[in-house]
């Protein structure tokens, strides 16, 4: 299931839940279009070198939430 699917089926439970509650999705930039955030995490987690997939801000954090160290 791609992100926007399962985002898309949660906005769909959200409003089942509360019909109060609105999602807006906003669509990314060509330079990331076909960026899967489940499939960067996955490599982050495990040392990969995601910053050519990520904005610098992205992959501090993600080496910060998996504890990489930079050599």
């Amino acid at each position: 299931v791609s992100d926007f699917e399962y985002e898309f089926q949660m906005a769909l439970m959200n409003r089942r839940l509360n019909k109060e509650i609105q999602t807006v999705f906003l669509m990314t930039g060509l330079r990331w279009i076909f960026t899967s955030s489940s499939i960067i995490k996955e490599a982050a987690r495990f040392g990969g070198d995601v910053s050519g997939m990520v904005p610098p801000l992205v992959n501090r954090k993600l080496k910060e939430k998996y504890g990489i160290v930079e050599k």
